[in-house]
């Protein structure tokens, strides 16, 4: 009987500490990990050297009317001033000799919502301001910054670059779209994780998947190209070139656009470029 207790305390003890690693390792794996203290987007060599650029950080409007995005002219090290980060830490890096736009999640869960984001919405949205904070910091998860210049997307093509570096929990990219007033969006996402394309939609707080593309295949530490159509009702999405994602939405699109990523996720993005046929101011 001694020996009865004795095993069923000793199974007891062991159930308790494999509980207790299991709650450390899920509260380490939701809480994330501090981005480091020199990230690898930014050199280390003299900031008063590198980091100032020498035009405004403004899109650029191409001979065919496209607005692109390339970060060339954007401050290394500070908050880009082409898009607004209203969710998540936005940074202008380097990958290489490139100047390219970085969302680093791996701090999202100490201060997810962007500084200054009641001047940014009021920017956006006006006397409606308050409304968009209410929504987009209930996706206080999902990084989003609104690209500048683009009041009103409603058909055309946005197509972007980007480069999966890392993250445990998530490595996504993604492109905002149909952003509205109060918050809601769509989004067309890609996962170096999980090799998937997925349409996504936001709205009232809540998310739901409206199409869900598997077998996609996205390695991390490698450029992808993620392009976005929209024809009347209609979208399609493309990744590295090749068309996986086709729906059929219940109402034209029309909003801002924008970069979206999740959690943890760091990811560099360039080359943004956007060629609307329809409303666009």
């Amino acid at each position: 009987m001694l020996r009865v207790k004795r095993n069923l305390l000793l199974v007891a003890m062991t159930v308790m500490l494999l509980v207790g690693l299991g709650t450390w390792v899920a509260f380490r794996f939701l809480v994330g990990e501090a981005p480091p203290t020199e990230p690898e987007y930014l050199p280390s060599v003299s900031a008063a050297s590198v980091s100032i650029a020498a035009e405004p950080a403004t899109p650029v409007r191409a001979t065919d009317g496209a607005l692109v995005f390339d970060f060339e002219s954007e401050t290394l090290g500070a908050e880009p001033k082409s898009v607004i980060p209203t969710v998540g830490q936005w940074i202008a890096g380097v990958d290489g000799k490139e100047r390219v736009l970085v969302v680093d999640g791996r701090g999202w869960s100490r201060g997810q919502p962007s500084a200054g984001l009641a001047d940014k919405a009021r920017a956006l949205y006006g006397e409606r301001y308050a409304e968009f904070l209410d929504n987009v910091q209930a996706y206080a998860y999902f990084p989003l910054a609104v690209a500048q210049g683009i009041g009103d997307f409603r058909a055309g093509e946005i197509e972007l670059r980007f480069k999966c570096v890392a993250g445990r929990i998530d490595q996504a990219a993604g492109i905002v779209f149909n952003l509205k007033p109060n918050g809601d969006y769509l989004v067309l996402r890609a996962n170096c994780l999980e090799d998937n394309l997925v349409l996504f939609k936001y709205e009232r707080g809540s998310r739901s998947s409206v199409k869900w593309i598997r077998n996609t295949p996205t390695p991390s530490k490698q450029w992808h190209d993620l392009k976005l159509v929209v024809q009347g009702k209609n979208i399609k999405g493309y990744l590295d070139g090749k068309l996986y994602l086709e729906h059929a939405l219940s109402e034209p699109v029309s909003g801002h656009i924008g970069l979206w990523s999740k959690a943890d996720s760091v990811v560099y993005f360039d080359d943004i470029r956007v060629e609307s046929t329809g409303r666009n101011e």
